[in-house]
């Protein structure tokens, strides 16, 4: 990772929530979730979170560099129909080597919706994707 994030920077990510981001939208063979209403998933939510924290540090990869989320710890307080926009917030509040720690906030403009903490670890794609494979090949197996 190149030098120059540091604890106490912010970040700001806006994304519209379409109808593929509520709960039936999902996983859609799961009966339950179709019966439930149509506002934004909270899987969806979690990922909108990680997506803010990935732009926040992608400036400071290094070329073959990327990260990968390794904790998640967020309520989801409020809904969100289709058509609001979330916006997250995101703080660095820690760097431990290869982890960044992030707490993030989220809002639709009506209600805070949810907020908590976040872990990535930055990774070299060619020492990480070899490893994943290699599981794929060894569970067909």
């Amino acid at each position: 990772m190149k030098p120059g994030l540091a604890i106490g920077d912010r970040a700001v990510f806006r994304h519209r929530i379409g109808p593929q981001h509520t709960v039936p939208a999902l996983y859609p063979e799961a009966a339950r979730f179709q019966e439930m209403p149509a506002v934004l998933a909270t899987g969806y939510l979690v990922g909108l979170m990680e997506w803010a924290c990935v732009e926040q540090i992608a400036p400071y990869y290094e070329d073959g560099e990327g990260s990968l989320g390794t904790h998640v710890e967020f309520s989801h307080v409020a809904p969100t129909p289709p058509g609001l926009a979330v916006t997250v917030e995101s703080e660095v509040t820690d760097i431990d080597g290869r982890f960044v720690w992030f707490r993030c906030r989220a809002h639709d403009g009506v209600d805070m919706i949810g907020e908590g903490r976040h872990q990535r670890a930055v990774v070299r794609w060619e020492k990480f994707v070899p490893k994943a494979m290699a599981k794929a090949e060894k569970a067909v197996a």
